[in-house]
């Protein structure tokens, strides 16, 4: 089994917010294959899906973004997962462009709060990671403007892209795919 977080926060104050990026692709993921994220358990909501011919557990944590480790930890002992081998997570990136996805095996938070709890409470930073870019963005709990949404709406899309190509072609597959820079708006 995987498992694969989307971090962001929950309410609907933050729904559309660059911060919930990772939330947004979680339910593209869910979208694709026909299910809806609504079981509670280990402080997030999952739903049980299979991808390829992958089992997964789709999740998104309620403790809110700081402490989104708590509720990745409890997953994967509930689930006797392992960080580099078996979990997944998306998030929102200050650092890249906003369109641009990056996939990495390992790393620092890069000053992330979410990804510095997940780092914290798994103990490692040996774990696969898909970083979407929402640079210029500066308050990253103010919603999208109008004419970013063609953007956020094609990366989230790339995204759920990614998550496909790693469970059914690889982790490497998948990073020389999608490593790229984005297309430019037409």
């Amino acid at each position: 089994m995987k498992l694969i977080v989307g971090l962001g926060n929950p309410g609907i104050e933050y729904q559309f917010t660059p911060h919930n990026l990772g939330f947004l692709a979680i339910d593209r993921i869910a979208t694709d294959v026909h299910t809806e994220i609504r079981s509670r358990q280990c402080q997030a909501l999952t739903a049980r899906v299979v991808i390829g011919c992958e089992q997964v557990l789709l999740a998104k944590p309620e403790t809110y973004m700081n402490l989104s480790g708590l509720a990745v930890a409890k997953l994967l002992e509930k689930y006797e997962l392992r960080p580099e081998s078996d979990l997944i997570v998306i998030y929102d990136e200050l650092d890249l462009p906003l369109g641009t996805i990056r996939i990495r095996e390992r790393g620092s938070s890069a000053g992330h709060n979410g990804m510095n709890s997940i780092i914290s409470a798994l103990r490692t930073r040996e774990f696969l990671r898909i970083r979407l870019g929402i640079a210029p963005q500066k308050n990253v709990l103010k919603p999208w403007r109008k004419s970013q949404l063609k953007t956020v709406e094609r990366v989230i899309e790339t995204a759920a892209e990614a998550v496909d190509v790693i469970l059914k072609e690889g982790r490497g597959t998948a990073m020389n795919r999608f490593n790229r820079r984005p297309e430019p708006e037409s």
